[in-house]
């Protein structure tokens, strides 16, 4: 149980527990701690945090790794407190700030505006947050926007996914891959997915027409060619010249992640369509895209988060570790209230 702790003459605690580090490593770099409550400056909000949850990009942070993990803070983290997914109530509201106020129901990524999910009470930029629709569980809520986001840029704005459309989804059973097999089946597209063994039996269950065993080489989703219409890669690490023969005729390579040189192969081609409109594109993703509309599809239970677990917030380095492991079926929350 969480400890009573003196409050402001508002009824605002004084301070708060959050988990944060002051240098690059792995979890054991993690401590939970007891430190002030920020106050708001102008143009953020505080928020009192709900839930959040772990994504890769939490990892990547944490580690320092790759290299572009420390363009904010070359020798130390430019964000002591990870967690881009912020789901909560806003009980304070700094100068300029007309979107909000107390009181109001916001969620987000604010990986673009603060981070500190990983804390009771979080200082963001507002424009990081969007009104939470009353109806999707806190918990439930801290499963979408950065994963979901990702997965809806990579699958609608990008790929332009339509129905009948034979879609290889790669690293499927994470938290962008969940996502990213439950859109496209939503639009009628067929999903081939691919993942480790353990997380296969959950992909069958999400709708995906063919499930494929990544540790398997006899059964090589890039293996022929012109098979695909869509293919979405978390953990891309293959020569351009393998997804261009595993795509059709305009077919559409999006890539979320993966190795530093595929990343760059494929940002080199600048989406520009080859002789047979084939086209190879990196995901220049934007925080909270597509979450209005995630939420609409969530709250009426037309796609549902995929949650292994929810833990409280001293668990947050066993999740990092396990997210680092790849062991994950789709999403991790954490929950530091109570």
């Amino acid at each position: 149980m969480t400890p009573v702790r003196p409050a402001d003459a508002a009824g605002r605690p004084e301070r708060m527990r959050a988990v944060r580090y002051d240098r690059y490593g792995g979890p054991d770099r993690l401590r939970l701690v007891e430190v002030d409550v920020p106050r708001p400056a102008r143009g953020q909000v505080l928020v009192r945090v709900s839930a959040s949850s772990v994504n890769s990009w939490d990892w990547d942070l944490l580690r320092g790794r790759p290299w572009y993990a420390r363009l904010g803070g070359p020798l130390r983290p430019a964000h002591p407190v990870l967690g881009a997914d912020l789901v909560g109530d806003v009980v304070e509201v700094g100068d300029a700030v007309r979107a909000f106020r107390v009181g109001d129901a916001v969620w987000g990524d604010v990986s673009a505006a603060g981070w500190g999910g990983f804390a009771e009470f979080a200082a963001v930029d507002a424009v990081g947050l969007r009104p939470r629709p009353d109806r999707i569980d806190p918990a439930v809520a801290a499963a979408v926007p950065q994963a979901g986001g990702l997965a809806w840029q990579a699958l609608v704005d990008v790929a332009h996914v339509a129905a009948r459309e034979r879609v290889l989804v790669v690293g499927a059973g994470g938290g962008v891959g969940t996502f990213a097999v439950a859109l496209a089946r939503r639009v009628g597209a067929e999903v081939v997915a691919v993942d480790r063994a353990g997380k296969l039996d959950l992909l069958r269950r999400l709708g995906a027409r063919e499930v494929l065993d990544a540790d398997d080489r006899d059964r090589d989703p890039f293996a022929g060619a012109a098979r695909y219409d869509v293919i979405v890669d978390m953990v891309a690490s293959r020569p351009r010249s393998t997804y261009r023969r595993a795509l059709r005729p305009g077919g559409r390579l999006v890539v979320v992640g993966g190795s530093t040189r595929t990343i760059a192969a494929v940002a080199a081609t600048g989406g520009r369509p080859d002789a047979e409109q084939r086209t190879l594109r990196l995901l220049a993703a934007r925080a909270n895209g597509g979450l209005d509309e995630l939420g609409e599809l969530v709250a009426s239970g037309d796609v549902t988060p995929v949650i292994e677990e929810v833990l409280p917030l001293d668990r947050v380095p066993e999740a990092l570790a396990r997210i680092g492991a790849g062991s994950v079926l789709g999403k991790l929350v954490i929950v530091p209230q109570g």
